[in-house]
């Protein structure tokens, strides 16, 4: 009897895109994010003294001296002040646009939108390098800010690649991401804040070079490097039937967007992520102040304490989180960072040696290592596969939304009420976030 013949093979699927190239998109996108941060200070100074003085930002300038004035402050504090209003406004852009790029990316898929806007994002570090005024320097924070959808639509590719079990143990690869482009970011800042090109080409000037033009260069060559890898080996992860289920994009107001979320469980999630993201953001944009005022930290010693504790955070998410996630329920996992994270904000705040103060950042470091892939991943994992871009960029909107607002409330407070009035606030915070978070469900796998 002769044998019926072999069924044919089945085609060869193509190979998923793998977590280690959204790793290294990610990587090198807040490499050039994070490059302006050291530099903030130093940017203002220069601005201010060239354009400070007369038409529309020599008004807004004495606004903030004016309220300098009312709360019993210094000429000093109206800098700093007019400072956090600019990295609030780009913040607000951020909180605007993150859930629209994240919704086109539902709808016309992730590798088309990231090449969108990393490319938005590299015209926007060009105009930097050009801006020889404050105005240019603006629009330039203006174009990065509204293409400002990279990091909700390359986690949501991470949501398209992973299974359910798995979801919320890659998300710490994202979290890794974030930590390792947050310290090599700041690093390269400020290595080459002081390379000023005018020094040996003054008559650069006329095309708009300036003193942080060598830090826009690193920033923007950041983004074409992004944009070959983009190309060449970021391939689409979004299923075709998933993208015709999606809702159209459109950019809406973002506060209608967050309350019009029809899963209780994800708006719930999100509000624990935001108060979280208060009680952080508020320690960030205040903890070289304090060690500054009660230590007596420079610069290089407060690098040395932002290193430290983005290393922690970095080994909390590459590490120690996804070993967790395979034994214990992201709610849990939750809980347990949001405790750590109160204690470590508590211990900053009354510390009286410099040990405590990294006892407790290390603290807060393994607390937000958990907190963040554990808010990802529930969000993720209580939303379909036809609404990640969409949810995932509501989810980053409301963390640009918390750093909108809270430097200048922190701010505030820091130099009314004392260093201490942030830190334990911020710990009052994280406890809340714990409270909401009981009422989590337990995510279906």
């Amino acid at each position: 009897m002769s044998k019926s013949p072999a069924a044919p093979l089945p085609a060869a699927s193509p190979r998923p895109l793998s977590l280690g190239v959204i790793f290294l998109t990610l990587y090198i996108d807040l490499i050039g994010f994070s490059i302006i941060f050291p530099l903030g200070p130093d940017l203002l100074a220069y601005y201010l003294n060239i354009d400070g003085h007369s038409g529309a930002l020599g008004w807004l300038l004495s606004q903030t001296d004016a309220a300098a004035h009312a709360l019993g402050r210094d000429n000093a504090f109206a800098a700093v002040l007019f400072g956090g209003v600019l990295s609030s406004f780009f913040s607000i852009l951020q909180f605007i646009f993150a859930p629209f790029w994240g919704a086109i990316s539902d709808k016309r898929g992730r590798r088309g939108v990231l090449l969108m806007t990393v490319a938005g994002t590299a015209g926007g570090y060009l105009v930097w390098v050009l801006s020889g005024s404050f105005w240019l320097f603006l629009l330039s924070r203006i174009v990065t800010g509204g293409f400002s959808g990279n990091l909700s639509v390359a986690t949501a590719a991470v949501a398209d690649v992973t299974t359910r079990a798995e979801r919320s143990k890659a998300m710490g690869i994202v979290g890794a991401a974030f930590g390792l482009g947050l310290v090599t970011g700041p690093a390269l800042g400020a290595l080459t804040a002081h390379i000023n090109l005018l020094d040996a080409y003054p008559s650069l000037a006329r095309f708009g070079i300036n003193p942080f033009s060598v830090p826009a260069l690193i920033a923007l060559g950041m983004c074409v490097v992004n944009l070959f890898w983009i190309q060449r080996r970021f391939k689409e992860t979004l299923t075709p039937a998933a993208q015709a289920e999606a809702r159209d994009p459109r950019i809406r107001n973002p506060i209608s967007a967050i309350f019009g979320l029809s899963n209780p469980a994800v708006r719930r999630a999100n509000l624990v992520a935001f108060v979280y993201a208060v009680a952080f953001v508020a320690m960030e944009s205040s903890l070289t102040f304090l060690a500054a005022q009660r230590f007596g930290y420079t610069a290089r010693q407060n690098g040395w304490l932002l290193g430290f504790l983005g290393l922690c955070s970095i080994v909390t998410q590459g590490y120690i989180v996804r070993k967790l996630l395979t034994r214990i329920e992201e709610t849990r996992i939750l809980s347990a960072g949001l405790v750590c994270s109160a204690l470590g904000l508590l211990l900053i705040g009354i510390a009286t040696q410099p040990w405590l103060l990294y006892v407790g950042l290390a603290l807060l470091a393994v607390g937000s290592g958990l907190v963040n892939p554990a808010t990802t991943g529930l969000i993720s994992l209580y939303s379909g596969p036809e609404e990640q871009g969409r949810v995932l960029g509501i989810f980053r909107s409301l963390g640009s939304l918390a750093r909108a607002i809270t430097p200048i409330a922190a701010g505030i407070a820091f130099w009314l009420l004392g260093s201490r009035s942030v830190f334990v606030g911020g710990a009052v915070f994280a406890a809340i976030a714990f409270g909401l978070s009981a009422a989590l469900p337990k995510p279906v796998k």
